[in-house]
């Protein structure tokens, strides 16, 4: 089944407003793969599970046309406020079920959002509607993000970092299994393409303010769950990690920049030309 998460209104707020985005050289990657295995024109871009549209728009530049598909009403009514670009528009549906017909796609993308998915459904969905030598690209990233500031011990600064994500880990959905990487993992191999790549392990580094990190962090399924349950519980640990990072920093304020290194992983597949 497809897990339906990040539908509220407060929860697509926050998503907008702290969630990250591929790098434009990790996109790269995407296109160079699209176009090795395609070749150019670039026609139509299908972002699926698009949430806010932070990913879909950097497909714009690249395709005729880009749309992003997400069953909540809330983030796509956000996507489309954001949406600058003429070329994007959006559609509510689920990953499953996508309103394209069949060898209509150049590109199929999930950034941080295949995991969600009724996965084999949604892969067997992705091949029908790619066209011959169109692709797949499922990205992610892990949620033990580094910060680093200048002059503060690494060590210590992401210990902190560490018990974050370990009070967090106990409200990690079930679905998810021990690491979402393995699940991806899992995908790669079972897509039955000759041509695909997978890689675990790219570096991505974003400045920003520490009371953005809070804010990514806090947005993640997990700490969600905890808000849920018990607020007060939610807020008293968000509290402490950002006062202890902030005495770590020795700096007075969470609107402190910090460089936030993330690790991406992604698995990339062309559909083979079928008889």
């Amino acid at each position: 089944m497809t897990y339906r998460l990040y539908e509220g209104k407060e929860h697509a707020a926050s998503y907008w407003k702290y969630r990250i985005s591929p790098s434009d050289h990790l996109m790269q990657e995407v296109f160079d793969f699209l176009e090795k295995q395609k070749g150019r024109p670039f026609e139509l871009a299908v972002d699926v599970g698009c949430g806010s549209g932070q990913g879909t728009r950097l497909l714009a530049k690249q395709f005729v046309s880009v749309v992003g598909t997400d069953v909540s009403p809330a983030q796509l009514e956000l996507a489309s406020q954001h949406a600058k670009e003429a070329n994007i528009t959006y559609r509510q549906c689920v990953a499953e079920e996508l309103p394209f017909t069949d060898s209509s796609v150049d590109l199929v993308t999930a950034m941080s959002a295949f995991h969600w998915f009724d996965r084999p459904r949604f892969l067997q969905e992705a091949h029908r509607v790619l066209k011959p030598h169109g692709c797949l690209a499922l990205l992610n990233y892990t949620v033990d993000m580094e910060l680093s500031y200048p002059g503060c011990c690494l060590q210590t600064l992401n210990q902190v970092c560490k018990e974050f994500y370990a009070a967090l880990h106990p409200y990690r959905s079930p679905h998810l299994g021990l690491s979402s990487i393995g699940l991806y993992q899992e995908a790669f191999h079972s897509i039955p393409y000759t041509d695909k790549e997978w890689q675990e392990c790219v570096w991505d580094k974003k400045p920003m303010p520490l009371s953005s990190y809070m804010g990514l962090v806090e947005s993640f399924s997990s700490y969600q769950a905890l808000l849920r349950e018990d607020p007060e519980k939610a807020a008293r640990l968000s509290q402490d990690i950002r006062q202890r990072l902030m005495s770590v920093m020795k700096v007075t304020s969470a609107e402190t920049e910090v460089v936030v290194a993330v690790k991406y992983f992604y698995l990339l597949a062309c559909k083979p030309q079928e008889a």
